[in-house]
Protein backbone atom coordinates (compact mmCIF):
# COMPACT_ATOMS: atom_id res chain seq x y z
CA UNK A 1 0.00 0.00 0.00
CA UNK A 2 1.21 3.26 -0.57
CA UNK A 3 1.15 5.64 1.97
CA UNK A 4 1.41 9.12 2.72
CA UNK A 5 1.54 11.68 5.68
CA UNK A 6 -1.71 13.16 6.62
CA UNK A 7 -1.93 16.64 4.60
CA UNK A 8 -1.33 18.54 8.23
CA UNK A 9 1.61 16.62 8.65
CA UNK A 10 3.07 17.45 5.67
CA UNK A 11 2.04 21.15 5.62
CA UNK A 12 4.16 20.95 9.35
CA UNK A 13 6.93 19.55 7.52
CA UNK A 14 7.55 21.81 4.63
CA UNK A 15 7.06 24.77 7.83
CA UNK A 16 9.88 22.33 9.49
CA UNK A 17 12.26 22.51 6.41
CA UNK A 18 11.54 26.22 5.98
CA UNK A 19 13.00 26.59 9.97
CA UNK A 20 15.31 24.20 9.59
CA UNK A 21 17.21 26.37 5.79
CA UNK A 22 17.13 29.29 8.53
CA UNK A 23 18.72 27.30 11.37
CA UNK A 24 21.39 25.64 9.30
CA UNK A 25 22.17 29.23 7.77
CA UNK A 26 22.52 30.96 11.24
CA UNK A 27 24.36 27.64 12.95
CA UNK A 28 27.92 29.07 12.14
CA UNK A 29 27.61 32.11 13.72
CA UNK A 30 28.58 31.49 16.77
CA UNK A 31 31.54 28.98 15.59
CA UNK A 32 32.73 31.78 13.48
CA UNK A 33 35.20 33.35 16.15
CA UNK A 34 36.16 29.99 17.09
CA UNK A 35 37.58 29.35 13.55
CA UNK A 36 39.44 32.37 12.96
CA UNK A 37 41.38 31.88 15.96
CA UNK A 38 42.18 28.41 15.16
CA UNK A 39 42.85 29.46 11.46
CA UNK A 40 44.11 32.79 11.92
CA UNK A 41 41.86 34.54 9.18
CA UNK A 42 40.60 38.20 9.04
CA UNK A 43 37.01 39.59 8.98
CA UNK A 44 36.88 40.21 5.61
CA UNK A 45 37.61 36.54 5.21
CA UNK A 46 34.83 36.07 7.55
CA UNK A 47 32.86 38.15 4.98
CA UNK A 48 33.86 36.60 2.06
CA UNK A 49 32.69 32.88 3.52
CA UNK A 50 29.27 34.70 4.70
CA UNK A 51 29.17 35.85 0.70
CA UNK A 52 29.85 32.34 -0.51
CA UNK A 53 26.47 31.09 1.07
CA UNK A 54 24.42 33.78 -0.18
CA UNK A 55 26.12 33.66 -3.37
CA UNK A 56 24.54 30.10 -3.15
CA UNK A 57 21.20 30.71 -2.29
CA UNK A 58 20.68 33.73 -4.85
CA UNK A 59 22.20 31.52 -7.90
CA UNK A 60 19.71 28.88 -7.03
CA UNK A 61 16.19 31.00 -6.88
CA UNK A 62 17.79 32.94 -9.94
CA UNK A 63 18.18 30.06 -11.97
CA UNK A 64 16.09 27.10 -10.89
CA UNK A 65 14.01 28.56 -8.05
CA UNK A 66 10.76 27.61 -9.86
CA UNK A 67 11.69 24.31 -11.21
CA UNK A 68 9.38 22.43 -8.12
CA UNK A 69 6.12 24.46 -10.51
CA UNK A 70 7.35 21.60 -12.88
CA UNK A 71 8.38 18.80 -11.91
CA UNK A 72 7.03 18.33 -8.47
CA UNK A 73 8.06 19.50 -4.61
CA UNK A 74 8.75 16.00 -3.76
CA UNK A 75 11.87 15.41 -5.83
CA UNK A 76 13.34 19.36 -5.34
CA UNK A 77 13.05 19.03 -1.61
CA UNK A 78 14.64 15.81 -1.59
CA UNK A 79 17.75 16.84 -3.74
CA UNK A 80 18.19 20.09 -1.54
CA UNK A 81 17.94 18.45 1.74
CA UNK A 82 20.81 15.84 0.19
CA UNK A 83 22.93 18.49 -0.43
CA UNK A 84 21.76 20.47 3.07
CA UNK A 85 23.20 17.15 4.78
CA UNK A 86 26.11 16.51 2.13
CA UNK A 87 27.51 20.47 3.87
CA UNK A 88 26.76 19.93 6.71
CA UNK A 89 29.44 16.27 6.81
CA UNK A 90 31.66 19.02 5.39
CA UNK A 91 31.25 21.19 8.36
CA UNK A 92 31.87 18.59 10.53
CA UNK A 93 35.31 17.31 9.38
CA UNK A 94 36.04 21.14 8.12
CA UNK A 95 40.13 21.64 8.98
CA UNK A 96 40.81 24.77 6.84
CA UNK A 97 38.96 28.07 5.55
CA UNK A 98 38.77 26.14 1.93
CA UNK A 99 36.83 23.84 3.34
CA UNK A 100 34.91 26.26 5.06
CA UNK A 101 33.78 27.93 1.89
CA UNK A 102 32.95 24.77 0.37
CA UNK A 103 30.40 23.67 2.57
CA UNK A 104 28.58 27.36 3.26
CA UNK A 105 28.72 27.43 -1.05
CA UNK A 106 26.94 24.29 -0.82
CA UNK A 107 24.95 25.06 1.65
CA UNK A 108 23.67 27.61 0.17
CA UNK A 109 23.00 26.05 -3.38
CA UNK A 110 20.50 23.39 -1.36
CA UNK A 111 19.52 26.04 0.75
CA UNK A 112 17.84 28.12 -2.55
CA UNK A 113 16.31 24.55 -3.39
CA UNK A 114 14.30 23.54 -0.27
CA UNK A 115 12.86 26.92 0.65
CA UNK A 116 11.68 28.15 -2.68
CA UNK A 117 9.95 24.55 -2.86
CA UNK A 118 8.48 24.16 0.75
CA UNK A 119 7.63 27.66 0.96
CA UNK A 120 5.30 26.68 -1.91
CA UNK A 121 4.53 23.35 -1.11
CA UNK A 122 3.45 25.46 2.61
CA UNK A 123 0.17 26.29 0.74
CA UNK A 124 0.02 23.22 -1.03
CA UNK A 125 -0.30 20.87 1.77
CA UNK A 126 -2.54 23.26 4.01
CA UNK A 127 -5.67 21.39 5.15
CA UNK A 128 -7.68 24.35 4.05
CA UNK A 129 -5.90 26.00 1.27
CA UNK A 130 -5.90 29.18 3.79
CA UNK A 131 -3.10 31.36 2.70
CA UNK A 132 -3.19 33.85 6.29
CA UNK A 133 -1.95 30.30 8.04
CA UNK A 134 0.28 29.18 5.55
CA UNK A 135 1.83 32.97 5.21
CA UNK A 136 1.66 32.80 9.49
CA UNK A 137 3.53 28.79 9.40
CA UNK A 138 6.19 30.25 6.96
CA UNK A 139 6.98 33.58 9.53
CA UNK A 140 7.06 31.67 12.57
CA UNK A 141 9.14 28.74 11.06
CA UNK A 142 11.74 31.23 9.77
CA UNK A 143 12.30 33.08 12.81
CA UNK A 144 12.17 30.54 15.03
CA UNK A 145 15.13 28.73 13.25
CA UNK A 146 16.78 31.48 13.64
CA UNK A 147 16.49 32.16 17.60
CA UNK A 148 17.07 28.30 18.02
CA UNK A 149 19.91 28.15 15.13
CA UNK A 150 21.90 30.55 17.49
CA UNK A 151 20.88 29.73 21.04
CA UNK A 152 21.82 25.57 20.21
CA UNK A 153 25.06 26.54 18.36
CA UNK A 154 25.99 28.90 21.25
CA UNK A 155 24.94 26.60 23.90
CA UNK A 156 26.77 24.03 22.24
CA UNK A 157 30.08 25.37 21.82
CA UNK A 158 30.16 26.98 25.16
CA UNK A 159 29.50 23.68 27.36
CA UNK A 160 29.78 20.75 24.84
CA UNK A 161 32.29 18.25 23.64
CA UNK A 162 33.64 18.84 20.28
CA UNK A 163 32.57 22.43 20.02
CA UNK A 164 33.10 22.38 16.17
CA UNK A 165 31.30 19.25 15.65
CA UNK A 166 28.28 18.70 18.14
CA UNK A 167 26.42 21.58 16.81
CA UNK A 168 26.61 20.25 12.93
CA UNK A 169 25.60 16.74 14.19
CA UNK A 170 22.49 17.93 15.70
CA UNK A 171 21.39 19.42 12.50
CA UNK A 172 22.61 16.61 11.01
CA UNK A 173 19.72 14.65 12.86
CA UNK A 174 17.55 16.63 12.29
CA UNK A 175 17.95 16.76 8.65
CA UNK A 176 17.72 13.37 8.12
CA UNK A 177 14.44 13.50 10.02
CA UNK A 178 13.18 16.08 7.42
CA UNK A 179 14.72 13.78 4.47
CA UNK A 180 12.58 10.68 5.74
CA UNK A 181 9.60 13.09 6.16
CA UNK A 182 9.75 14.29 2.70
CA UNK A 183 10.16 10.32 1.10
CA UNK A 184 6.46 9.98 2.69
CA UNK A 185 5.23 13.68 1.76
CA UNK A 186 2.11 13.57 -0.72
CA UNK A 187 2.96 15.53 -3.59
CA UNK A 188 0.87 18.61 -4.73
CA UNK A 189 2.16 19.39 -8.13
CA UNK A 190 1.09 17.36 -11.28
CA UNK A 191 4.64 16.68 -13.12
CA UNK A 192 5.14 17.52 -16.41
CA UNK A 193 5.34 15.22 -19.36
CA UNK A 194 8.46 15.20 -21.36
CA UNK A 195 10.20 17.92 -19.33
CA UNK A 196 13.01 19.10 -20.53
CA UNK A 197 15.96 21.19 -18.09
CA UNK A 198 15.79 25.22 -18.76
CA UNK A 199 17.17 27.89 -16.99
CA UNK A 200 13.60 29.92 -15.57
CA UNK A 201 14.53 32.81 -13.50
CA UNK A 202 11.39 34.17 -10.99
CA UNK A 203 8.74 36.15 -12.80
CA UNK A 204 6.02 38.33 -10.90
CA UNK A 205 2.69 38.52 -12.10
CA UNK A 206 0.92 41.25 -12.79
CA UNK A 207 -1.92 41.16 -10.47
CA UNK A 208 0.78 40.35 -7.52
CA UNK A 209 2.87 43.56 -8.00
CA UNK A 210 1.46 45.10 -5.68
CA UNK A 211 1.67 42.80 -2.76
CA UNK A 212 5.29 41.85 -4.06
CA UNK A 213 5.75 45.30 -3.38
CA UNK A 214 5.05 45.69 0.37
CA UNK A 215 6.84 42.07 1.35
CA UNK A 216 9.71 43.25 -0.51
CA UNK A 217 9.88 46.15 1.34
CA UNK A 218 8.79 44.25 4.86
CA UNK A 219 11.57 41.68 4.13
CA UNK A 220 14.43 44.02 2.92
CA UNK A 221 13.79 46.20 6.16
CA UNK A 222 13.78 42.89 8.62
CA UNK A 223 16.38 40.60 6.96
CA UNK A 224 19.32 43.14 6.34
CA UNK A 225 19.02 43.53 9.92
CA UNK A 226 18.82 39.72 10.30
CA UNK A 227 22.12 39.58 8.46
CA UNK A 228 23.94 42.17 9.75
CA UNK A 229 22.76 40.80 13.55
CA UNK A 230 24.33 37.05 11.75
CA UNK A 231 27.53 38.23 10.96
CA UNK A 232 28.62 41.17 13.49
CA UNK A 233 26.20 40.55 15.79
CA UNK A 234 28.03 38.37 18.22
CA UNK A 235 30.79 40.93 17.93
CA UNK A 236 28.76 43.39 18.79
CA UNK A 237 27.31 41.65 21.52
CA UNK A 238 30.49 40.51 23.14
CA UNK A 239 31.80 44.41 23.02
CA UNK A 240 28.47 45.70 24.57
CA UNK A 241 28.37 43.12 27.19
CA UNK A 242 32.22 42.89 28.06
CA UNK A 243 31.49 39.22 27.64
CA UNK A 244 33.61 36.48 25.73
CA UNK A 245 30.90 33.86 26.39
CA UNK A 246 29.10 32.20 23.05
CA UNK A 247 25.89 32.47 24.78
CA UNK A 248 25.84 35.85 25.37
CA UNK A 249 27.92 37.31 22.84
CA UNK A 250 24.36 35.77 21.21
CA UNK A 251 22.35 37.12 23.61
CA UNK A 252 21.32 40.00 20.82
CA UNK A 253 20.46 37.70 18.04
CA UNK A 254 17.99 35.56 20.33
CA UNK A 255 16.47 38.08 21.74
CA UNK A 256 15.40 39.67 18.30
CA UNK A 257 14.65 36.18 16.43
CA UNK A 258 12.40 35.05 19.88
CA UNK A 259 10.53 38.62 20.08
CA UNK A 260 10.15 38.22 16.56
CA UNK A 261 8.12 34.73 16.55
CA UNK A 262 6.26 35.61 19.74
CA UNK A 263 5.14 38.91 18.25
CA UNK A 264 4.11 36.78 15.23
CA UNK A 265 1.83 34.50 17.39
CA UNK A 266 0.31 36.64 19.27
CA UNK A 267 -0.37 39.70 16.43
CA UNK A 268 -1.25 36.89 13.49
CA UNK A 269 -4.90 38.28 12.92
CA UNK A 270 -4.08 41.98 12.35
CA UNK A 271 -4.87 43.46 9.29
CA UNK A 272 -1.88 43.01 6.80
CA UNK A 273 -1.76 46.78 6.11
CA UNK A 274 -1.70 47.59 9.51
CA UNK A 275 0.99 45.04 10.71
CA UNK A 276 3.48 45.86 7.91
CA UNK A 277 2.94 49.50 9.19
CA UNK A 278 3.65 48.71 12.71
CA UNK A 279 5.81 46.47 12.19
CA UNK A 280 8.27 48.64 10.08
CA UNK A 281 7.49 51.77 12.61
CA UNK A 282 8.94 49.11 16.04
CA UNK A 283 12.08 47.89 14.12
CA UNK A 284 12.82 51.54 13.33
CA UNK A 285 12.57 52.87 16.84
CA UNK A 286 14.44 49.07 17.66
CA UNK A 287 17.08 49.92 15.07
CA UNK A 288 17.66 53.23 16.46
CA UNK A 289 18.21 52.36 19.96
CA UNK A 290 20.66 49.71 19.04
CA UNK A 291 22.64 52.51 17.44
CA UNK A 292 22.06 54.69 20.50
CA UNK A 293 23.40 51.64 22.61
CA UNK A 294 26.54 51.27 20.24
CA UNK A 295 27.21 55.03 20.58
CA UNK A 296 26.44 55.03 24.56
CA UNK A 297 28.47 51.17 25.09
CA UNK A 298 25.07 50.01 26.45
CA UNK A 299 24.20 46.48 26.50
CA UNK A 300 20.92 47.49 28.34
CA UNK A 301 19.74 49.53 25.73
CA UNK A 302 21.35 46.90 22.66
CA UNK A 303 18.97 44.18 24.31
CA UNK A 304 15.96 46.25 24.32
CA UNK A 305 16.81 47.49 21.13
CA UNK A 306 16.95 43.83 19.87
CA UNK A 307 13.49 43.03 21.52
CA UNK A 308 11.51 46.08 19.90
CA UNK A 309 13.18 45.39 16.92
CA UNK A 310 12.49 41.82 16.94
CA UNK A 311 8.86 42.74 17.62
CA UNK A 312 8.80 44.92 14.26
CA UNK A 313 10.66 42.29 12.77
CA UNK A 314 8.19 39.61 13.37
CA UNK A 315 4.66 41.83 12.61
CA UNK A 316 6.58 43.67 9.76
CA UNK A 317 7.42 39.88 8.06
CA UNK A 318 4.67 37.87 8.46
CA UNK A 319 2.08 40.76 7.29
CA UNK A 320 3.94 41.50 4.14
CA UNK A 321 4.13 37.47 3.28
CA UNK A 322 0.45 37.09 4.75
CA UNK A 323 -0.42 39.51 1.94
CA UNK A 324 1.81 38.18 -1.13
CA UNK A 325 0.85 34.51 -0.11
CA UNK A 326 -2.82 35.49 -0.18
CA UNK A 327 -2.26 36.67 -4.00
CA UNK A 328 -0.01 34.14 -6.10
CA UNK A 329 -2.25 32.05 -8.36
CA UNK A 330 -1.46 28.23 -7.55
CA UNK A 331 0.65 27.93 -11.08
CA UNK A 332 3.06 30.50 -9.80
CA UNK A 333 4.06 29.91 -6.62
CA UNK A 334 7.25 28.20 -6.53
CA UNK A 335 8.08 30.85 -9.29
CA UNK A 336 6.98 33.99 -6.77
CA UNK A 337 8.35 32.92 -3.51
CA UNK A 338 11.40 32.18 -5.29
CA UNK A 339 11.68 36.19 -6.05
CA UNK A 340 10.58 36.53 -3.05
CA UNK A 341 13.10 35.25 -1.50
CA UNK A 342 15.53 36.37 -3.46
CA UNK A 343 14.91 39.73 -2.23
CA UNK A 344 15.38 38.69 0.71
CA UNK A 345 18.51 36.76 0.52
CA UNK A 346 19.63 40.05 -0.86
CA UNK A 347 18.92 42.04 1.89
CA UNK A 348 20.07 39.42 4.30
CA UNK A 349 23.94 39.05 1.98
CA UNK A 350 24.74 42.82 1.01
CA UNK A 351 24.56 44.46 3.86
CA UNK A 352 26.04 41.83 5.80
CA UNK A 353 28.88 41.53 3.12
CA UNK A 354 29.23 45.84 2.62
CA UNK A 355 29.24 46.13 6.94
CA UNK A 356 31.98 43.43 7.18
CA UNK A 357 34.47 45.19 4.67
CA UNK A 358 33.43 48.58 6.81
CA UNK A 359 34.25 46.55 9.85
CA UNK A 360 38.47 47.26 9.10
CA UNK A 361 38.51 50.94 7.69
CA UNK A 362 35.54 52.49 10.31
CA UNK A 363 35.18 50.30 13.40
CA UNK A 364 32.30 48.03 14.69
CA UNK A 365 30.49 50.44 16.43
CA UNK A 366 30.38 52.97 13.18
CA UNK A 367 29.36 50.45 11.09
CA UNK A 368 26.61 49.70 12.95
CA UNK A 369 25.69 53.37 12.86
CA UNK A 370 25.71 53.94 9.07
CA UNK A 371 23.62 50.42 8.60
CA UNK A 372 21.46 50.68 11.10
CA UNK A 373 20.76 54.53 9.82
CA UNK A 374 19.76 52.66 5.80
CA UNK A 375 17.52 49.84 7.72
CA UNK A 376 15.60 53.13 9.51
CA UNK A 377 14.70 54.82 6.12
CA UNK A 378 13.93 51.53 4.64
CA UNK A 379 11.20 50.76 7.47
CA UNK A 380 10.31 54.56 7.54
CA UNK A 381 9.35 54.10 3.32
CA UNK A 382 8.02 51.21 4.13
CA UNK A 383 5.59 52.63 6.52
CA UNK A 384 4.14 55.14 3.39
CA UNK A 385 3.75 52.14 1.30
CA UNK A 386 1.61 49.95 3.79
CA UNK A 387 -0.31 53.51 5.00
CA UNK A 388 -1.10 53.82 1.20
CA UNK A 389 -2.41 49.79 0.95
CA UNK A 390 -4.90 50.48 3.41
CA UNK A 391 -8.45 49.59 2.22
CA UNK A 392 -10.34 52.80 1.61
CA UNK A 393 -13.99 52.74 2.65
CA UNK A 394 -16.63 52.73 -0.34
CA UNK A 395 -18.38 55.14 0.77
CA UNK A 396 -15.48 57.57 0.56
CA UNK A 397 -14.41 55.92 -2.30
CA UNK A 398 -17.96 56.85 -3.88
CA UNK A 399 -17.67 60.35 -2.90
CA UNK A 400 -14.23 60.71 -4.37
CA UNK A 401 -15.49 59.57 -7.72
CA UNK A 402 -18.62 61.84 -8.04
CA UNK A 403 -15.95 64.40 -7.16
Amino acid sequence: MNRTLPMPVAHALSAFIIGLGLFAAVTPSPLYQAYSTAWQFSPLTLTVVYATYAVGVLATLLLAGSISDRVGRRPVLLVALAGLMASTVLFVFASSVTSLFVARALQGLATGAAISAAGAALLDLHPRRDPASAGLSNAVASSAGIALGVLIASVLVQFGWLPLALPYLVQLALLLIAFAGVIWMPEPVTRERGIRWRVQTPRVPATVRGPFLLAALTVISSWSLGGLFFSLGPALGAALLDSSSAVLSGLGIVALAASATLSQLVLRRTATWLGALVGSAALAVGVTLIVVATAADSGAIFLVGSVVSGVGFGIGFLSGLRALVGAIPAEHRASVMSAYYTVAYLALSLPAVLAGLSVGPVGLERTFEVFGAVVVLVALATVVVAWRARPVPMALTGAMTET
